[in-house]
């Protein structure tokens, strides 16, 4: 596989990413399977905690791969960004509609979508994503 040098902005964000993956999975373990945080979870919407859950895995292996310069994590950065906005819509659609949730999800959702998106802007800063090649 082909590589980049990721610049130390890209590196940090990588570091972020990571460890905010390994945050989600454990949180999301917690509330999914027990523990004090299914105590005090309140009105937690299921689906969007298992995708925070799920994707936490895909967070760690994006942030060690942008860590590396690896052409393919900047894309599952991309996908992780579009992922988590089209689950925050979802959500969205969702408490709109008159469903209980949790408040703190609507802060938690916002920070999820600006690190991902900041994290693939980044990346696709540093790998050129969408720039023609010379002819």
């Amino acid at each position: 596989m082909r590589a980049f040098n990721p610049s130390w902005p890209l590196r940090a964000a990588a570091l972020f990413g990571a460890v905010f993956g390994a945050l989600s999975i454990a949180s999301g373990a917690s509330v999914l399977f027990g523990g004090e945080m299914a105590r005090t979870a309140g009105d937690y919407v299921p689906f969007v905690v298992w995708f925070n859950f799920l994707a936490g895995f895909a967070y760690v292996a994006a942030g060690v791969g942008l860590w590396f310069g690896r052409r393919w994590a900047v894309w599952l950065a991309v996908a992780l960004a579009v992922a988590t906005l089209a689950t925050f819509a979802a959500f969205g659609i969702r408490a709109a509609g008159g469903a209980p949730f949790e408040p703190r999800t609507v802060w938690a959702m916002i920070l999820r979508s600006a690190t991902w998106v900041a994290i693939a802007y980044l990346g696709c800063r540093a790998l050129g994503c969408g720039r023609r090649a010379a002819a």
